[in-house]
């Protein structure tokens, strides 16, 4: 009986797709008289396709990957280092140590690739984070404003949240909250306004930390599990920090 109500409950939500995404109503035919075949035709044909090309999918899977061999990029960049001594390929090597958070041994696979040409931008924000990262934050700093301007927005305001983390560890708060307040307002994500919300606890303005952790819990609602699970420490966080604050009220 209960496997029954199973293929019947999946039926359901195959038609409620058919009927949402506008397939063509023949399925819902197909799916009601043939529910065998037709439940395995449409999960191929139509559901497969499109989680192929969901981000939220390729993400996780790319995430999934990296968790069961999470040295399969370092392997092939050193692979290709070793093929063709490349700025390009130093580079590539530099991506796949920072995305492990050992940016101890991208910095000089850096600083060696930039020796090799003039340095552009994207490369010098890598450099940047990785100084920052091993702990020379006014190292970070100097690299950061001697990068060349980013013309994109969103290149501007990465390397803007890049910026005010390096001020707030060279102890220039004040600074840091300032472009933290400027850059909530367009940074997409929920970083931004977890770090503003620290940095204002740390100062003390409670308050204030709590409207910003409010936004970020109105925010966080809006997203599905999936979602969410991205970045699960993070709104862990600021969850239990909420709740701290309106504790102290």
């Amino acid at each position: 009986m209960i496997p029954y109500f199973l293929i019947m409950a999946v039926e359901v939500m195959l038609i409620i797709d058919v009927i949402r995404n506008g397939r063509n109503q023949l399925w819902i035919m197909a799916l009601v008289f043939l529910p065998g075949p037709a439940t395995i035709a449409y999960l191929v044909l139509e559901v497969y396709p499109r989680l192929q090309g969901n981000r939220h999918v390729r993400t996780a899977r790319a995430k999934a990957v990296a968790a069961i061999n999470p040295e399969r990029e370092v392997r092939a960049a050193r692979d290709a280092l070793d093929l063709a001594d490349t700025a390009a390929n130093r580079i590539r090597l530099a991506d796949a140590l920072a995305a492990l958070g050992r940016y101890g041994e991208a910095l000089p696979l850096l600083r060696e690739a930039i020796q090799r040409g003039p340095l552009d931008m994207r490369t010098g924000e890598k450099l940047a984070r990785a100084e920052y990262e091993t702990g020379d934050a006014a190292g970070a700093l100097a690299t950061l404003e001697a990068n060349p301007p980013a013309s994109a927005q969103s290149d501007r305001d990465r390397q803007s949240l890049l910026r005010a983390r390096i001020l707030e560890a060279l102890g220039r708060k004040e600074e840091a909250l300032e472009l933290y307040a400027d850059l909530v307002t367009r940074l997409p994500g929920e970083e931004g306004r977890c770090r503003y919300a620290a940095l204002l606890i740390d100062q003390g303005w409670n308050k204030k930390a709590i409207a910003v952790l409010e936004e970020v819990e109105s925010r966080m609602k809006r997203l599905d599990r999936q979602q969410r699970a991205a970045e699960a420490d993070m709104y862990r966080w600021a969850m239990d920090k909420l709740r701290a604050l309106r504790a102290e009220r």
